[in-house]
């Protein structure tokens, strides 16, 4: 596997990026709102859509893209096995953390999330630009390996499966109301037995641009709910998109972790998938 040319971790902080802005091996990726990006970037940022993320079927809108769209998106990056890619977003790390996951499916690890995103480089007053960057084509773009998908994924049948022989932990990430089927985002309300609660924006610090809050507190609040970080989990919201962040927290506490693209639109909007509602959690 190719060295990165960066000395980044998963999660990175704005001051740690900035001196390296214009490096020819860095790749900074925003998924910002479109109004956002068109009025001020992190300079060199290239800006992505949420909707090149996912794939939308009947019964489900956040699966992986199938194989023409996710070499469309690794063309679109413009990405080697040289670069190092960071991403960033306007909401916490949802959307960026959803990006982040779809790059380890393929097999590229050397991407970093921005803590924070964009609200904390405005913080830290860093200059910013409107100006749509120019990128010259690689050589060579990063050829996907899917090999290991499903380390990091977890399909329907087989989550069926674990859920009915109580092989795995599960994440729900959405909202109460969402999680005890008071909200219906589906055709039936309700969560997926055995999963226990912890919404997403809980582990962010709204008073500090977004940033994380520490791990420790995290990891605390998580084995509080009865989570066993050292036991696989699986991670959960409406289409994948929540359970981007979900998923880069189990990343960086060190904990075995899966995403169920499908999720509550494919599981809730199902007429034979078992559900639980009004069940609050504690």
């Amino acid at each position: 596997m190719t060295v990165s040319p960066f000395d980044f971790g998963l999660l990175i902080e704005a001051e740690d990026l900035l001196p390296h802005i214009g490096h020819e091996n860095l790749r900074i990726v925003d998924l910002c709102r479109s109004s956002v990006y068109d009025q001020l970037h992190i300079p060199h940022a290239i800006h992505v859509k949420p909707k090149q993320l996912v794939r939308q079927e009947e019964q489900a809108s956040g699966l992986l893209p199938d194989i023409e769209g996710l070499q469309a998106l690794l063309d679109y990056l413009n990405i080697s096995a040289q670069h190092h890619v960071v991403v960033y977003d306007d909401e916490g790390g949802a959307w960026a953390g959803r990006l982040i996951w779809t790059l380890h499916c393929l097999g590229f690890y050397q991407v970093s999330l921005l803590n924070g995103g964009i609200h904390a480089w405005l913080g830290a007053g860093f200059t910013t630009s409107s100006k749509v960057p120019s990128l010259a084509p690689v050589a060579a773009v990063f050829e996907m390996d899917q090999s290991n998908l499903q380390q990091y994924r977890i399909e329907y049948p087989e989550l069926l499966a674990k859920v009915t022989d109580h092989t795995t932990q599960i994440w729900d990430c959405r909202t109460v109301e969402e999680y005890t089927g008071l909200r219906l985002a589906a055709r039936r309300g309700g969560h997926i037995p055995n999963a226990r609660h912890f919404e997403w924006s809980t582990a962010l610090n709204r008073e500090n641009h977004l940033k994380l809050h520490p791990l420790e507190r995290t990891q605390q609040r998580l084995e509080q709910l009865g989570f066993n970080l050292k036991q696989p989990v699986v991670v959960y919201c409406q289409s994948h998109h929540r359970s981007g962040l979900a998923y880069i927290l189990g990343r960086l506490l060190g904990w075995p972790i899966q995403a169920y693209d499908g999720a509550w639109s494919e599981w809730g909007n199902r007429l034979d998938s078992p559900i639980i509602t009004g069940e609050f959690p504690s």
